[in-house]
């Protein structure tokens, strides 16, 4: 028997389908929000299997999850959608991209643990802490500049004449005229048989 080395893998559900992933794994699921570089993780892991042997869930594993990042937003292979009507010379074809996301399987946790990537993305740094009640207090200033200008121009709106309706349109008979009809074809007919 030979010695195999036993890699953490875990099936994971997104997107009404399910995959079979461990570490350093590239896989291609349902669009996904977020760009390219984006932090995620999956948490509805249906088995883990490492060192301590299988974990399957009932339906869920509990305390498992699974982190990545996106790598890139793309749109999958073309298919031909094609209907046809026998007899009824009747047919359609269309084609369709599905929206996908591809995502690179950055690690497997367990009992709970929070994924790495994500942690450092909760909390901002020192810089952008110092820079977030300034970016706020100008944007307080600037607001009741915003609303003055708003006003002014529904004051302006208010100060022209209402938008001229378009010209009536002329009737096609006039008081003293009649119009002639062009006889149709059985009065034609009437009127040739009667005069032999």
């Amino acid at each position: 028997m030979r010695n195999r080395v036993e890699t953490m893998y875990a099936v994971i559900k997104t997107g009404g389908k399910q995959y079979k992933v461990a570490a350093g794994t590239l896989i291609a699921v349902e669009k996904l929000v977020g760009a390219a570089g984006d932090a995620v993780a999956f948490d509805q892991v249906l088995l883990v299997d490492g060192d301590k042997g299988p974990n399957i869930g009932d339906p869920l594993v509990a305390g498992a999850a699974v982190a990545g990042e996106i790598v890139e937003q793309k749109r999958g292979d073309k298919i031909l959608v094609f209907k046809k009507r026998r007899r009824q010379n009747s047919k359609r074809s269309r084609g369709h991209r599905q929206l996908e996301t591809l995502v690179r399987i950055t690690e497997i946790l367990t009992d709970g643990k929070k994924p790495a990537g994500a942690k450092a993305k909760a909390k901002p740094s020192s810089e952008e802490a110092a820079t977030a009640p300034a970016a706020a207090d100008t944007a307080a200033e600037s607001a009741p500049t915003a609303t003055a200008s708003a006003q002014g121009k529904a004051e302006a709106a208010t100060d022209e004449p209402p938008a001229k309706k378009a010209p009536r349109k002329k009737a096609t008979e006039t008081a003293g005229e009649e119009t002639t009809a062009k006889p149709t074809r059985k009065s034609r007919t009437k009127a040739a048989k009667s005069s032999d």
